[in-house]
């Protein structure tokens, strides 16, 4: 073998060995995933399935999930940015709701003070009533907020969230006075559940997935979703459909600690790129119902920006914020 053959030989072993050495250094992560809320919502719903994907797909050795609930992720937020800064092995679920919440809350930590990584799904919201409501769609709930908007109790997430905001933008939309919607938040998706189906509320709000077995179940009824026309997985008119001019979608996304170096940010960044192209994610949206809506990086980070600033606008349109 020539002289230039071995060098050649020499280096494609090398290249081969560094790759191997990457995957393998992938593999053998040992990720810890906060969800910012307690269990049975959407951001634990996705906090697991994220734990499933990866260990599944064999993109990360171990996962382990927590939760830190309460006042829509502020609480956990504040644990991510002052007790795990520099952890490049760690995680935080959150979206929409947490935007609107620390707004609301008047946070000191706020998002600026994490390590953006990447959007994964976004979901229509869904309005449901118990089964034996008199109210059996959104013309009926919009007559009955329009008359009353304090006697129409809503279930929802954490306050200053994306139910909370598409409740109020409800009664907007419905010639009611948005500021006094009778809103009663929820750390936790079974909570709420659990309000709705013993009838101790008007209606509920919150991603379809939360809903879903309950209304199939014959449980609850869906007014309809949030999204502008009906969508394939659900046989029910959107609220838009039905005359009440509500658009509005949910998203979640992933975040890191402060202080990690670039080398740690482009390694967690890699781990979710793979996470979302691997078959077991994509299986795990269908089953859900949740649109796959991935962006990473610096794209990411733009649009998380603009997603503050949009929500600030709103919350101070409909009350939730002071200006």
């Amino acid at each position: 073998m020539s002289q230039f053959r071995k060098s050649l030989w020499r280096g494609a072993l090398a290249a081969a060995a560094v790759a191997g050495f990457v995957t393998s250094a992938a593999a053998q992560m040992e990720l810890k995933i906060m969800a910012p809320a307690a269990p049975g919502g959407g951001w634990d719903q996705t906090a697991r399935s994220m734990q499933q994907a990866f260990t599944q797909a064999g993109i990360a050795k171990s996962v382990q999930v927590t939760n830190v609930p309460g006042a829509g992720g502020s609480i956990g937020i504040a644990q991510l940015v002052n007790n795990s800064k520099g952890d490049g092995n760690q995680l935080m679920v959150m979206g929409y709701v947490m935007v609107g919440a620390l707004l609301t809350n008047k946070s000191p930590i706020t998002l600026d003070q994490t390590t953006p990584i990447a959007r994964l799904t976004t979901e229509y919201e869904a309005i449901v009533v118990p089964a034996d409501s008199p109210i059996k769609n959104a013309k009926d709930l919009a007559a009955a907020i329009k008359a009353d908007p304090a006697k129409v109790t809503w279930a929802g997430g954490s306050a200053g969230g994306v139910d909370h905001i598409a409740a109020a933008l409800f009664a907007k939309a419905a010639g009611a006075d948005p500021t006094k919607i009778n809103y009663i938040p929820f750390s936790g998706g079974g909570e709420a559940l659990a309000a709705i189906l013993g009838g101790k509320v008007t209606a509920g709000i919150s991603g379809y997935g939360e809903f879903e077995s309950q209304v199939k179940a014959g449980k609850l009824r869906l007014i309809g979703l949030t999204s502008a026309t009906k969508t394939a997985n659900v046989d029910v008119p959107s609220i838009k459909e039905q005359g009440i001019d509500l658009e509005i979608a949910n998203w979640r996304a992933v975040v890191a600690p402060p202080g990690i170096s670039a080398d740690q940010k482009k390694a967690l960044t890699e781990a979710v790129d793979k996470l979302a192209k691997s078959k077991e994610w994509q299986e795990i949206l269908k089953a859900k119902g949740w649109e796959d809506a991935y962006v990473s990086g610096d794209a990411f980070t733009k649009i998380l920006n603009d997603e503050i600033a949009r929500t600030k606008e709103v919350l101070t349109a409909v009350g939730l914020v002071k200006s």
